[in-house]
């Protein structure tokens, strides 16, 4: 018997593949309890509370980790592996995807799912305080925790997945984020990367043009930050009647269930564009998982297809959108009304040339398009030795040091600008760094696709529509969930598998006009 297909390309699921939804969708809905505290511990969390909260969320991790990869899951999938047909279905995917992921956590012991979970927890709340007090040396003890940890995931793992026996510790730990992906495939589109923006920096540094940033540097009351912020993600197409905005140390998305996304930002009473630009990149985030299958949620067609893909919706609504000529030919009248003393006068031309002011700067988040991979290339060449054992942990505050000066030709100034900046490491997210770089290949090429397709793009974003875009998004990423692999979902949306050269079009032609380059 053939299984329907589910999903957008057909009706609800029934018998085994129903069977192994409802199995997903309880461990979902404890993988999300768990989620609502540490969305809390981030935002709201008494301080004395944290010691708790790692016990909790321990608890619930080994809970889930359980139901996850226990028999009556086994089952399920067993049963739906069984009777469903045909190969290239939604539903054949969902089994596949769901297996891959069944397979990967049976690879990994209660105990380290728990300790994880619990030293991960820890070493968050005190990054946060060593970040404020820019002190490598508290939080150096939790960062070497939470490497063993994760060198043990990847040894655990390899293990367990014969296509990652032979391969570098580490890429067990990308596969998590961009599965399928290895890190010399990785290296290989950062060389051609660094190859282009190289030059490129070095052009425009020469070039003698200098944006005025002092429209970024004046007066930005938090309370009109706030509204302007949460317009700006309206705007985009974030749904705040399922969803939220809140302030946390790092800028975050979470998702927490079905019709439930949180984003965070925060702010710098002195420079409107660290919690806007944030606030933007969050909401691409959230406006993904706001159009994911709800009726899937819980199981891979509900799921977001890898973190490059992820990362591609936040760079292109923060970047290719919002710091669009275009964006601020709608958006510059409402800066102007809630920033009235800071912005009065300010044109639209000023603002899009201000918010896309190039040069070196020491914070990723708050870097512009053309620097921003460099960041990202400085992190993944870290990750790697921190995971193979040839780089300890204690040290990566002098590693970070030195590689830093060597691509961006001076040295941070303290820890809280260095290697302290990113939650990260403290969060045991090693190997997600690629995915911001991949996710900027991304989505230049999918920008360049949407151009094609849908007219005037340009224009639609100078009137304030940004439904045509939102939709086309939609059509081709967010409602496929995982039922396609990353460069497979990439090549179908864009006509092409994922190349640098549209990126590095995209930054020359854009930052080629800005600064009089050839």
């Amino acid at each position: 018997m053939t299984a329907p297909t589910p999903g957008p390309d057909g009706p609800p699921p029934e018998g085994p593949l129903a069977d192994l939804l409802a199995v997903l969708r309880e461990a979902a809905a404890l993988k999300t309890a768990a989620d609502v505290l540490a969305w809390d511990e981030q935002t709201y969390l008494p301080p004395r509370g944290g010691e708790f909260r790692a016990d909790q969320l321990a608890a619930l991790a080994g809970l889930t980790h359980d139901r996850l990869t226990g028999p009556e899951l086994r089952d399920a999938l067993l049963a739906a592996e069984a009777e469903v047909r045909p190969a290239d279905s939604a539903a054949a995917a969902c089994v596949q995807e769901a297996r891959r992921d069944f397979d990967r956590r049976t690879t990994l012991p209660r105990r380290l799912v728990e300790e994880l979970s619990r030293v991960t927890t820890l070493a968050q709340q005190n990054w946060a305080e060593a970040r404020k007090r820019s002190d490598f040396a508290a939080f150096r003890p939790h960062l070497e925790a939470v490497v063993t940890l994760k060198r043990e995931e990847a040894a655990a793992v390899a293990a367990g997945r014969e296509d990652l026996a032979a391969a570098a510790p580490y890429d067990a730990l990308l596969d998590d984020y961009e599965p399928g992906a290895k890190s010399d495939q990785v290296s290989a589109v950062f060389a051609e990367l660094r190859a282009g923006l190289v030059p490129l920096v070095a052009a425009i540094s020469e070039a003698g043009v200098t944006p005025d940033r002092s429209l970024l540097t004046r007066n930005y009351p938090v309370a009109a930050q706030y509204e302007f912020c949460r317009s700006g993600a309206e705007r985009l197409g974030f749904r705040f009647d399922s969803g939220r905005l809140d302030t946390a140390a790092h800028p975050f998305c979470t998702t927490l269930g079905p019709a439930d996304c949180r984003l965070t930002t925060r702010y710098h009473p002195n420079d409107f564009s660290q919690s806007y630009f944030g606030v933007l990149h969050e909401a691409g985030h959230g406006i993904y998982e706001q159009n994911l299958p709800a009726e899937w949620f819980g199981a891979p067609l509900g799921e977001a297809c890898g973190l490059g893909v992820h990362e591609s919706q936040s760079r292109l609504w923060e970047n290719f959108v919002g710091r669009s000529r275009s964006y601020w030919e709608h958006a510059a009248p409402e800066a102007r009304a809630f920033f009235p003393e800071a912005l009065g006068k300010a044109s639209a031309e000023e603002l899009y040339r201000a918010v896309n002011d190039v040069r070196p700067t020491l914070i990723r988040v708050e870097a512009d398009e053309v620097t921003y991979n460099l960041h990202v290339l400085l992190r993944f060449e870290l990750e790697q030795p921190l995971i193979s054992g040839d780089l300890p942990a204690g040290d990566v505050c002098d590693a970070w040091d030195e590689k830093f000066e060597a691509m961006f030709g001076f040295r941070p100034p303290s820890a809280a600008d260095g290697c302290l900046q990113d939650i990260h490491w403290a969060a045991g997210l090693i190997g997600y760094f690629p995915t911001y770089a991949l996710g900027n290949v991304y989505a230049a090429m999918l920008w360049d696709a949407a151009l094609a397709e849908l007219g005037d793009l340009e224009g639609q974003l100078a009137a304030g529509n940004f439904t045509p875009l939102r939709d086309w998004l939609t059509e081709k990423v967010y409602r496929h969930g995982r039922r396609y692999a990353p460069t497979d979902l990439i090549a179908r949306a864009a006509g092409s598998p994922p190349t640098p050269a549209p990126l590095l079009a995209h930054l020359n032609a854009k930052y080629g006009a800005l600064y009089g380059l050839g």
